[in-house]
């Protein structure tokens, strides 16, 4: 799969308002320490990628996931159906790029409650559009996930929500369009 470097150069004022059906999560992008991160998901968000996906993955205690592409044309029954059949293939999309890691050279790469994180295959340069919000400090994926947001408002917002519900929608404040 391509390699993809974002023509988006984030400024380190960016911060995504992630609406959901259970309620609004702002997060303050870390542009200056992840800034591929930051600007593929300021371009896939400005382009409308996120809106209508569902979160495809709970794991109580550690992480919310979504983003995956495979969830658009699901409601959110078909998603909790699938959410623990490996053959769904619910976990496996992407926006049909990667984009290279950056958890080696973030000095700010921690897991903390609330943190925003790319998911990844078990190649480190394999993150796409799929990301985390951490349900609690996760440092045990600091050497391995880079981390690219700290939720600023909402955390409990992230701390109601389960596989099946929607993300309506992630617009980006203070992004240069």
């Amino acid at each position: 799969m391509a390699m993809y470097t974002p023509e988006y150069q984030p400024t380190g004022n960016e911060v995504a308002i992630i609406e959901t059906s259970k309620g609004t999560i702002r997060v303050q992008l870390a542009g200056e320490d992840a800034p591929i991160h930051v600007g593929n998901f300021v371009e896939l968000s400005n382009k409308g990628f996120y809106n209508g996906l569902k979160f495809h993955r709970f794991v109580p205690g550690f992480v919310i996931q979504g983003g995956d592409p495979n969830t658009r044309e699901l409601d959110s029954e078909q998603v909790i159906a699938g959410a623990d059949n490996p053959y769904s293939g619910l976990g496996t999309g992407g926006p049909g790029y990667t984009i290279k890691e950056e958890f080696t050279t973030n000095p700010n790469n921690r897991h903390e409650d609330g943190a925003l994180a790319m998911a990844r295959s078990q190649d480190p340069n394999s993150a796409g559009s799929q990301f985390y919000l951490c349900l609690g400090p996760q440092y045990g994926l600091d050497s391995g996930y880079t981390v690219f947001g700290q939720t600023v408002e909402g955390i409990d917002v992230i701390g109601k929500l389960r596989v099946g519900d929607e993300i309506v929608s992630i617009s980006i404040e203070g992004a240069n369009a």
